[in-house]
């Protein structure tokens, strides 16, 4: 069974979803194949072609940071993308996966159970470990033991949160790809990314894209079925020591419409259903 080759497969990608006039070739007569050609990539990086086809092909999967440099700039990545590709030439070693089993710190537990706002941890698999009420009530599936990526796609329920879904799962895959890094040989990464790939035509597009996109803050819309839309700040805090686990807080502006909406859902008449708090996840 071949090795995975994660930096030629994330070379390749960036590669041909380049624009060459961006890299500033000159574009004459119809070009056959999109992107930049393997050597253009070489030319503009300083090294030869039959090196760069060997990174491609997975022959050579040690390259210099200063060769992989010169490769980010050639093929335009940011900051968190260059990052991305440094990480692919390191290996991770088997005995440093992960359990299967993760377990959320007493602290944050009972830090869900008291913020008045929609809380949540997940697994660098984007795996619910832990949630609070009010997350809940944002979208039924905010619960443990659910995975957000597998829920966006294949729940239609979920979709309809989302005026903005393909938007959404653009930015929802690119940080599904910086969360797990080089670990794309996980099996739990395999099965999710295979299943996914079968049932959903747009993952499998966006997946084959290879962008990687910071684990950070933003702005999230949502067509609440009760709440009408909703115009959510998101922040993404990591927990130390945790495995990659991150804290997900949403909150409105304060005195905005959606912030009333939010306490509207906070209220005891709201939450009158019966929900396992975050301390019995």
């Amino acid at each position: 069974m071949s090795r995975p080759n994660a930096l030629g497969e994330y070379l390749r990608a960036r590669r041909e979803l380049t624009d060459p006039v961006d890299a500033g070739l000159p574009v004459v007569g119809v070009r056959r194949t999109p992107g930049l050609r393997r050597e253009e990539v070489a030319t503009l990086a300083g090294i030869s072609a039959d090196y760069y086809l060997r990174l491609e092909q997975g022959r050579d999967r040690n390259p210099s940071p200063q060769v992989l440099q010169a490769l980010a700039r050639v093929l335009r990545l940011d900051a968190t993308a260059t990052e991305h590709l440094l990480s692919l030439t390191t290996a991770r070693p088997a005995a440093s996966r992960r359990p299967r089993r993760e377990t959320v710190p007493t602290g944050i537990r009972q830090l869900l159970d008291v913020i008045n706002l929609p809380a949540f941890v997940e697994s660098r698999t984007f795996e619910v470990l832990a949630a609070n009420r009010l997350a809940g009530a944002v979208s039924p599936n905010i619960r443990p033991g659910v995975n957000r990526l597998r829920s966006i796609f294949l729940d239609p329920a979920e979709q309809d949160l989302y005026p903005d879904w393909e938007q959404a799962v653009r930015g929802v895959v690119a940080g599904f790809r910086a969360s797990v890094g080089s670990d794309v040989d996980d099996p739990r990464i395999i099965q999710l990314v295979g299943e996914l790939s079968l049932a959903s035509d747009t993952f499998r597009r966006l997946w084959a894209r290879h962008d990687v996109t910071a684990l950070a803050g933003g702005t999230l819309r949502l067509r609440h079925p009760r709440a009408g839309l909703l115009e959510l700040r998101r922040e993404k805090l990591p927990l130390s020591d945790s495995g990659g686990q991150i804290l997900a807080v949403y909150h409105a502006e304060p005195g905005s419409q959606s912030a009333r909406a939010l306490a509207a859902l906070a209220s005891p008449e709201a939450m009158e259903t019966p929900r396992a708090s975050a301390a019995d996840a």
